[in-house]
């Protein structure tokens, strides 16, 4: 058999003490790419193993979808033997990594200074809902930092109720926001050998995520509104409908809405000084989409997908989840991989040299603390 290339990350061990969702996405991340992350549980386990339906073999798939490549250990942080090996476990580490309230783990002599007293060298990363300031009692639930971020208030129907993204989107967000200064911090030791502590919050992931809306308020004054599937800056940039149903058209630059008019049959439209430029376009959406949806509804939408996206003109079908698993499929993305016998959504980065790597299926509770207790005591 032919080794397999090692991942970027090898030799990195990773002590994985966060559970629901934006650590555990954080560290499968870092375990994708060849860490070896050690998943500290409470006796009880990750509370996502028990958020189901869907279930796959009786394993809530919320668990599965965020856990692969680690080995679990089950520690009550309460009991002093538990306590003493979840500090050996940190005072190797070259990560320590923990989403519990800001200031939760200092009572079990795991908060960063206590760590970092035994092991100056680690990258000690804390993911919290909103920072360990005033607000580190404040409960960090994805959906509370949707709403009071003000996503919420840009999403849905204008005429109607706010709603959540479908997703909880500030905690993927957090996650790779944390995986990001977890490698920033890796790289700062390289040079100095110092390690430090890491610290993301949902909320300012989330200011931050808001971009062009929390940008045009910083910087504009504006504050943006909700809009259904409307984008406030440009036109055409949402789904339009077709003879049977609805697809995204985008004329992200003037280029692109030439090429809709022209396949339309609309040559004239980039010429008219209400539509020549993107801002026209945008001033007077009111005016032009009635122009476009007249020609739109003549055909379907696969018709006019396939030749929209022939002439260089973006455009997509409104799918589901298996439609879009299945698109993926189609453009050689290989979207899934198995491991174990349990199949989940590949990691999205592509290395020409060290790949990731699908190892270990996400772990049963405790399944390694044998093993793993037997290392620490070597």
């Amino acid at each position: 058999m032919v080794d397999q290339p090692k991942g970027p990350l090898d030799g990195l061990l990773v002590a994985d003490f966060s559970r629901i969702l934006a650590g555990p996405y954080a560290t499968m991340l870092l375990a994708d790419l060849g860490a070896q992350v050690i998943k500290v549980e409470g006796p009880a386990g990750d509370d996502t193993r028990t958020w189901m339906p869907p279930v796959r073999d009786g394993i809530s798939t919320y668990y599965l979808g965020i856990n692969r490549n680690k080995r679990s250990i089950a520690l009550d942080l309460k009991d002093p033997g538990d306590r003493g090996t979840a500090r050996e476990l940190a005072r190797r580490a070259d990560v320590v990594i923990e989403n519990m309230r800001p200031g939760g783990l200092g009572r079990f002599g795991l908060d960063y200074d206590a760590v970092a007293s035994d092991n100056p060298g680690v990258v000690y990363a804390s993911i919290s809902g909103f920072g360990s300031g005033a607000g580190a009692s404040l409960p960090g639930y994805d959906l509370m930092v949707q709403a009071i971020s003000g996503l919420m208030s840009l999403t849905g129907d204008p005429s109607g109720s706010p709603y959540r993204a479908g997703i909880s989107v500030f905690d993927v967000m957090a996650g790779l926001h944390a995986s990001m200064g977890i490698l920033a911090a890796l790289h700062s030791r390289t040079a100095t050998g110092r390690g430090q502590h890491v610290e993301v919050n949902l909320l300012s992931s989330a200011l931050s995520g808001l971009v062009n809306h929390s940008s045009g308020y910083v910087a504009g004054g504006t504050v943006p509104y909700r809009m259904g599937n409307a984008h406030p800056s440009l036109f055409p940039y949402e789904p339009l409908p077709t003879s049977d149903g609805e697809l995204i058209i985008i004329a992200g630059n003037d280029g692109q809405f030439r090429r809709l008019c022209d396949v339309l049959g609309l040559s004239h439209l980039p010429d008219d000084p209400r539509f020549g430029r993107n801002q026209d376009r945008t001033a007077n959406r009111a005016a032009l989409r009635p122009l476009l949806v007249d020609k739109l509804v003549t055909r379907t939408k696969d018709e006019w997908f396939r030749d929209l996206l022939a002439a260089g003109v973006p455009c997509a079908p409104i799918n589901t989840i298996d439609d879009g698993v299945a698109f993926a499929q189609e453009l050689g993305l290989d979207p899934v991989v198995t491991v174990g016998g349990v199949p989940s959504v590949r990691n999205p980065i592509t290395f020409s040299a060290t790949p990731a790597s699908y190892r270990l299926p996400p772990p049963g509770l405790d399944e390694h603390g044998e093993e793993i207790r037997a290392w620490l005591k070597s």
